[in-house]
């Protein structure tokens, strides 16, 4: 589970990461918005996560949870924006967020561990490729070296995505109901 630096709690975005926003186009052809969060997007993160899947929010969270707590939110909107970036996605034509995606690099910003949760309505249309790759080319700018997910061994989905992506999958050290996967990115 990607753990949160909150070391500014309200920080806004550096000029660097306000430039990560942008307009992305999945393979089959779906446009949307991507965006570091901010503290303004507590209400609509806490929305959209009304419309994501138990079993989806078990996977993101790696636990049995029914709902995305406030202290959660919080978290995931105020972020350092130095090891800590959640990125959210848009649907142009409402507006809404319908996905996210946190990167929680080390101290060193050599390692980052990643997360993506997506709306249910949303799913299958290549969200989750287009913003990983970008979650992935932010990281490469960084100079981060490696991402990792770890994930549940029953999340058959996100660990094909990242297969897929060419990530290398393991055995989790110490949790046999997770697997850890490994994209080494290239400069």
């Amino acid at each position: 589970m990607v753990e949160l630096v909150s070391e500014r709690a309200g920080a806004s975005p550096t000029p660097s990461t306000a430039s990560w926003s942008a307009d992305l186009t999945t393979r089959d052809g779906y446009m949307f918005h991507v965006r570091p969060a901010s503290p303004a997007d507590e209400a609509a993160l806490g929305a959209f996560f009304e419309h994501v899947d138990k079993e989806d929010l078990r996977f993101r969270f790696l636990s049995a949870i029914h709902n995305v707590g406030d202290d959660q939110l919080r978290a995931l909107v105020t972020v350092d924006h130095d090891h800590t970036e959640n990125f959210l996605a848009f649907d142009p034509a409402t507006d809404r967020i319908v996905a996210t995606a946190m990167l929680a690099a080390d101290e060193s910003l050599v390692r980052a561990e990643v997360a993506l949760a997506i709306r249910t309505d949303f799913k299958r249309r290549g969200i989750s490729w287009t913003l990983l790759d970008h979650v992935a080319a932010f990281a490469r700018a960084k100079g981060i070296a490696t991402l990792e997910s770890i994930e549940s061994r029953d999340n058959h989905q996100a660990i094909d995505l990242e297969r897929e992506r060419g990530w290398i999958a393991s055995a989790c050290p110490g949790d046999p109901a997770s697997m850890m996967l490994r994209m080494t990115l290239s400069a």
